[in-house]
């Protein structure tokens, strides 16, 4: 095993990144699914509630109507739980601050409330990996909703409105499967495919192109966790072999068609059925995937533990925002408390990033609402149609650019303030804007003022579980092995090799910590990729060069 280098006693800091913060990326292959989604999801409650007479009510009907925007990329038997946990998450934290908002009035503590929430929120959102839109759009409605006027007897009336909208919403959310049940694993198995072939337009080298090799390793890990969430054990099958190559293609680029694994992709992303392989191996290959299946996935508490420093990152960067808008003035503190929310990524650059584009699309959707505010104005029916149209644009364009979404979030978030009643549009530009800036500059300095230094630890564990893993591997090489232990050391290896990659690059964005050890990660990235490598020789797996029928 590789000694680890010396790690410096001073601490070092990084630039902070201006280039590229803006630039538009390509939009995501289901960008119109969530976009659809929660336009359907949003539309009958409040057209319902606007044939009622009773649009104030909307607040509570979009908690749960926007729980549609989560779980599009996750297959249809695992999306029933999330997008279930996700209305009982919302509807239980519209619940604490409805009860907080009518026990007291007292500003301060609805927003120590509302910071806490926001913390809580979030760490369980990244623990469990639910998300987009993560954390950002459950602490907007518990926040706003702390600051609405609101007595213990309305309580259970507007929960009750809120979870009717939530169950509208999950059935918007499982709708797609009665036209395309296998969809999810079909994506995410074509992306896997697709990322392979271009880590093989690289040449493959191990030093050379990391991104590339990073970004295959991620979307065949991505593919592995639909899979393993997937209900259908016969459809997973068919997928697994599929992965499996793409997985081979990353290990022994070499022997990798890099056109058959497009073919493949294109094959998958249409209706028609799964590339079927004639391959003798396939059943040893896939008893790596059975004990993978029998292992119990890790405790919620181990999870939430290296979260710690997040935590309070958000809760304090919430309270101190929110706090200073108050001292400001501004009459609506919750806005500067979900800025802070929003910017807390998994490392400061990346926090400093989401700071600018928050920044820099909310300074855009305050100007679009003034240029659409005369419009919203004509009637609540054009209040709710701009609402909607907003919802749309939101989702659509926030795969391309976080700010690019805020561009529509901010308007429509102006516009649901008024709902109620009609405010004038000055007053609303010139809080919503001191509220943003007074959130991205306090919660951006928490960020920084509040370290993590537990993600060099992180690094360290990650790097130690990378090597162990091939150590583990390179033995089954030297001794003859059963080819289902090969093949289930070699998906350890390589998901303990990502899980190394995923780990560096969170802390490599850290502000202020010890160095890390990258040239030991170099060597134990490279060493372990040449025993995947290996690995695929002896079993031998024919990753690329295929005979496949359609």
């Amino acid at each position: 095993m590789s000694r680890a280098t010396p790690v410096p006693a001073m601490p070092r800091t990084r630039r902070l990144p201006l280039a590229g913060v803006l630039r538009l990326g390509r939009p995501s292959a289901i960008w119109f699914k969530p976009a659809l989604s929660v336009v359907a999801s949003v539309a009958p409650p409040n057209l319902l509630l606007l044939a009622l007479g009773r649009l104030d009510l909307a607040m509570y009907t979009m908690a749960g109507s926007l729980c549609a925007l989560y779980a599009h990329n996750r297959p249809y038997a695992a999306r029933a739980r999330v997008l279930a946990w996700v209305v009982l998450g919302m509807v239980g934290g519209l619940a604490v601050a409805l009860t907080a908002a009518s026990l007291t009035s007292d500003a301060v503590v609805l927003v120590t409330v509302g910071a806490v929430l926001a913390a809580a929120q979030k760490v369980l959102c990244d623990a469990t990996r639910v998300g987009p839109p993560g954390n950002v759009v459950l602490t907007f409605i518990s926040s706003a909703s702390l600051f609405v006027p609101q007595t213990l007897a309305q309580l259970p009336g507007h929960l009750a409105l809120a979870l009717a909208a939530g169950a509208w919403a999950w059935l918007v959310g499982m709708a797609p499967g009665l036209l395309r049940p296998r969809g999810p694993e079909r994506r995410a198995t074509a992306q896997a495919l697709e990322a392979a072939a271009a880590y093989f337009a690289t040449h493959g080298a191990d030093d050379g192109h990391p991104r590339s090799r990073a970004a295959a390793a991620a979307a065949i890990q991505a593919a592995w966790q639909a899979l393993l969430a997937s209900g259908d054990p016969s459809v997973r099958r068919a997928l697994e072999h599929l992965v499996v190559r793409a997985e081979v293609a990353l290990a022994a680029p070499a022997d990798t068609d890099p056109e058959l694994l497009r073919t493949w992709s294109r094959a998958l992303c249409g209706s028609g059925p799964v590339p079927q392989f004639h391959e003798p191996r396939d059943a040893d290959e896939l008893l790596g995937v059975d004990a993978e299946l029998a292992v119990a996935s890790r405790p919620l508490w181990s999870r939430l533990g290296p979260l710690t420093p997040l935590a309070v990152r958000t809760a304090l960067g919430c309270a101190l925002a929110g706090y200073a808008s108050l001292a400001l003035g501004v009459g609506r503190p919750y806005w500067a408390l979900v800025t802070a929310a929003s910017l807390y990524q998994a490392n400061l650059t990346l926090t400093w990033s989401r700071g600018v584009q928050r920044v820099v699309g909310n300074i855009l959707g305050v100007l679009l609402f003034a240029a659409v505010a005369p419009l919203a104005h004509l009637g609540q029916p054009a209040l709710v149609l701009c609402c909607l149209a907003f919802n749309f644009g939101a989702e659509a364009l926030i795969g391309r650019n976080y700010w690019l979404g805020t561009v529509c979030v901010t308007p429509m978030a102006l516009l649901i303030t008024e709902f109620n009643r009609y405010q004038a549009p000055g007053e609303l530009i010139t809080e919503r804007v001191v509220d943003t800036l007074v959130g991205a500059l306090v919660g951006f300095l928490v960020a920084v003022a509040v370290t993590n230094r537990r993600s060099a630890d992180r690094v360290e564990h990650a790097l130690a579980a990378a090597e162990r893993a091939r150590e583990r591997t390179a033995s089954l090489l030297a001794a003859p092995a059963a080819p289902a232990a090969l093949e289930a050391a070699r998906r350890g290896l390589a998901t303990a090799l990502a899980d190394l990659r995923a780990t560096v690059d969170a802390a490599s964005g850290e502000w202020w910590q010890r160095a890390l050890p990258q040239e030991r990660v170099v060597r134990a990235e490279q060493a372990g990729h040449r025993t995947l490598a290996a690995t695929v020789r002896q079993l031998g797996l024919r990753g690329a060069r295929e005979d496949v029928t359609p």
